[in-house]
C-alpha cells in the first residue's frame, strides 16, 4: 500500500513455475517513496512471460520487465507516459533482438510478451505485446483491456503473433483508462488465464480482498483447472486518486520556459549559482550548490536561441534521459532533480579536471603510456553508449573531461548533446554541420553526409583523438573543416602519422588509418580489435616495414618512444 499526493492502492504479486521445470514468467512493480517522482511518473507494474520455443525466454522475462521498471524513471519528467513508455519499450525490444541473433537456431532466443501499466494521478497507461493481459474489474463487471496477438492457422492452431526481440521493431499496443476508486486490476500470464474462466475470475476478484492470499487462490484455481503452464499475476486496487487531474501540470511541464542568463548568487528552484563554466551558441553550464544538502553540481540550460525550435527543446530534453540511461564511471552522472522545475535545465555531478583539448594544449607530448590508456578509458565510456544502443556520434576533446591530479589519470565523457539512440522509432537525423563547434573536425564523414555509421562512427571518433595525441595534428588536416559533401570528403588524402612523429612504426600508423577509413567496408568493425591493434602490432602490418623488423618488441617501441619525447622536453626547458 502507498498513499502519497491521494493516490493510494493495494497491490500484490505472485509467481511459480507450476508443472514446468522452471519459470520463465516475471512479474516486476515500482512505487516510488519519493513524494515528487510518485508525483511526475506514477507507479508501475508489469509482467512478462518467456516464449516457450525461446531458448532465453526467462532471461528475457526478466530483461523486460526490470529494464522497463528502471529506464521509465530514468524518463524526463516533461515527458508523457506513452512517449516515456514506448521508447523505453523500442530499446529493450531491440536489446533482446540483437541477444537473440546470437543464437543461429531462429526458433531460439530471448523472446517473452509483455503487459505492463504505468498508474499515473487519475490514469491508467497500460502497453502490451504478446498474449498476456490486463483486465479492469469495476462494479462487478470483467473487461479486458489488451488484446492478444495471436493468429490462427486453422485446426485450432496458433501462434503468437507479436512478442518482445521478435523482430528489430515492435509495434506496442498503448491504452489508457480512467481509473476510479476501488477499481481493480489483473495483470496475468496465460496459466492462468486460459484456465479461468471470464465468471470465475471475476468471482475471484470480486469476493476477495486484495492481499497475497489473492494471488495465491488465482494460482492454486488455475492449477486446479489443469494450468500446466507457469503462473503468474499481480492484483492492483485503486483505494483513491488524486482529487484534481495533472493534465494540465504535465501540460505547463511540457512547456517549460528557458532560464533568463543566471548570474552568481541566484538561485533557481533551490540551488545557488556560483559560476558559469561554459556558453555558446547552444547551451550554457553553471557551477551551482544545492542550497539545502550544500552538494556541488553542474546545471545545463538551453539556449534562449532556440527557443521556439521544438526539435532542439525535445533533444535537449532527451539529453537527461540518455544520461540516466547510462551507467558508468567514465560517463558523466546525471543527478535526478528533488525539487519541481521552473524553468527547463538539467543537472549532472561536478567533475574535477579540464577538457581534453585544454589538456592537450598543456600536455602536447603525453607518455605513450599514458595515451594509450586515455584512449581506452574513452573506449569503456563509450562501451557504455553502446550497451544502451546509443551512438555518441559527436565525441570530440571539448565533451571529455581529464583529472591528473591522483596517481591515476581519470577521463571521463560530459557531453550527450548529438547522441542517436537505436531503439527509438525514430528517423536518423544526421549532424548539421557547424564548423564553428568544430563538429566535422572528429565526427565521421559518414554523418555530416546523412549515413548513420553506428559504431563505426564512434569508433572514428576515437582514432582521430588517439591520432591527435601521438602527432598533435589530424589524419586529414584542418581541410576537414571545410568539407561539406561526400565528393568533398573522398578528395581528403590521409596523413601518415610517422610524417609529424617519425619514431611512429608502420603497424600503428596503419592501425590508425584503417580506423579512420571513409569506407566502411575497411574500416574496423569493432573497439576491442582497434584498440588490440593499437597495442600490439598486427602481423598483417609489419610486412615491408624495416623499423618493425628492426625493433619487433612493441615494448622496445615505446620505451624508444618515451625516450624521444624525453630528449625533446629536455632541449625545450633548456631553450627557455
Amino acid at each position: 500500500m502507498t498513499e502519497k499526493m491521494g493516490l493510494c492502492v493495494n497491490l500484490i504479486t505472485g509467481s511459480v513455475q507450476g508443472l514446468k521445470s522452471d519459470n520463465e514468467d516475471y512479474v516486476g512493480h515500482y512505487i516510488p517513496q519519493d513524494t515528487s517522482q510518485l508525483l511526475n511518473k506514477g507507479i508501475a507494474v508489469a509482467v512478462a512471460d518467456g516464449v516457450s520455443s525461446a531458448e532465453a525466454g526467462k532471461e528475457a522475462s526478466i530483461t523486460a520487465v526490470t529494464r522497463f521498471v528502471e529506464d521509465y524513471y530514468k524518463t524526463p519528467d516533461t515527458w508523457s507516459v506513452s512517449h516515456a513508455g514506448s521508447n523505453v519499450l523500442s530499446t529493450i525490444n531491440l536489446n533482446l533482438f540483437k541477444r537473440s541473433h546470437e543464437f543461429t537456431n531462429e526458433e531460439k532466443g530471448f523472446l517473452c510478451t509483455f503487459s505492463g501499466m504505468i498508474i499515473k494521478s487519475q490514469t491508467g497507461h497500460f502497453f502490451h505485446a504478446g498474449d498476456s493481459r490486463i483486465y479492469l474489474l469495476r462494479e462487478g463487471t470483467l473487461k479486458q483491456l489488451t488484446r492478444d496477438h495471436i493468429a490462427s492457422i486453422g485446426n485450432g492452431r496458433s501462434f503468437l503473433a507479436r512478442a518482445m526481440g521478435m523482430d528489430n521493431s515492435i509495434q506496442i499496443d498503448y491504452g489508457k483508462v480512467a481509473l476510479q476508486p476501488g477499481d481493480r486490476l489483473l495483470f496475468s500470464s496465460d496459466g492462468i488465464h486460459d484456465f479461468i474462466e471470464e465468471l470465475e475470475l471475476t468471482e475471484l476478484l470480486s469476493v476477495n480482498a486484495v492481499e497475497d492470499s489473492l494471488a495465491d487462490l488465482l494460482i492454486s484455481q488455475a492449477l486446479a483447472n489443469g494450468s500446466d503452464d507457469n503462473l503468474s499475476c499481480a492484483v492492483v486496487e485503486v483505494l483513491s486518486l488524486p482529487k484534481q487531474s495533472l493534465d494540465e501540470y504535465n501540460a505547463e511541464l511540457t512547456r517549460l520556459p528557458f532560464p533568463p542568463p543566471l548570474e552568481p548568487g541566484m538561485k533557481l528552484d533551490g540551488y545557488l549559482v556560483k559560476k558559469e563554466i561554459f556558453a555558446s551558441s547552444r547551451s550554457q553550464l553553471y557551477l551551482v550548490q544545492d542550497i539545502q544538502s550544500g552538494k556541488t553540481l553542474v546545471m545545463k540550460t538551453p539556449s534562449v536561441n532556440f527557443v521556439d525550435d521544438t526539435g532542439y527543446i525535445d533533444r535537449f530534453i532527451q539529453e537527461e534521459w540518455i544520461g540516466k540511461r547510462i551507467e558508468s564511471p567514465k560517463v558523466v552522472h546525471i543527478v535526478r532533480q528533488k525539487n519541481p522545475r521552473t524553468f527547463l535545465y538539467y543537472l549532472m555531478e561536478y567533475v574535477e579536471g579540464i577538457s581534453m583539448d585544454k589538456w592537450m594544449a598543456q600536455n602536447p607530448a603525453p607518455k605513450p603510456k599514458v595515451a594509450i590508456d586515455i584512449i581506452e578509458q574513452i573506449a569503456q565510456g563509450l562501451g557504455a553508449f553502446h550497451q544502451k544502443e546509443t551512438i555518441h556520434q559527436d565525441l570530440k576533446p571539448a565533451n571529455i573531461l581529464i583529472d591528473d591530479s591522483g596517481e591515476q589519470i581519470k577521463v571521463i565523457i560530459v557531453d550527450f548533446g548529438s547522441v542517436f539512440v537505436a531503439g527509438l522509432a525514430e528517423i536518423f537525423i544526421p549532424l548539421e554541420h557547424q564548423g564553428a563547434l568544430g563538429t566535422a573536425t572528429y565526427s565521421d564523414p559518414q554523418y555530416l553526409t546523412g549515413k548513420n555509421s553506428n559504431i563505426q562512427g564512434d569508433l572514428y571518433s576515437l582514432a582521430t583523438i588517439c591520432y591527435e595525441l601521438f602527432t598533435g595534428h589530424l589524419p586529414y588536416t584542418e581541410k576537414i573543416n571545410e568539407c561539406t559533401t561526400a565528393f568533398q570528403f573522398d578528395r581528403l588524402r590521409y596523413i601518415p602519422a610517422a610524417e609529424h612523429n617519425p619514431v611512429i612504426p608502420v603497424w600503428f600508423d596503419r592501425t590508425l588509418e584503417r580506423a579512420v577509413i571513409f569506407d566502411l567496408d575497411k574500416r574496423y568493425s569493432n573497439f576491442d580489435t582497434f584498440l588490440r591493434d593499437l597495442k600490439n602490432p598486427n602481423p598483417e602490418y609489419l610486412k615491408n616495414d624495416p623499423k618493425t623488423e628492426k625493433h619487433k618488441s612493441p615494448v622496445l617501441f615505446w620505451q624508444m618512444l618515451c625516450a624521444f619525447w624525453f630528449v625533446v622536453l629536455l632541449m625545450v626547458v633548456v631553450l627557455f
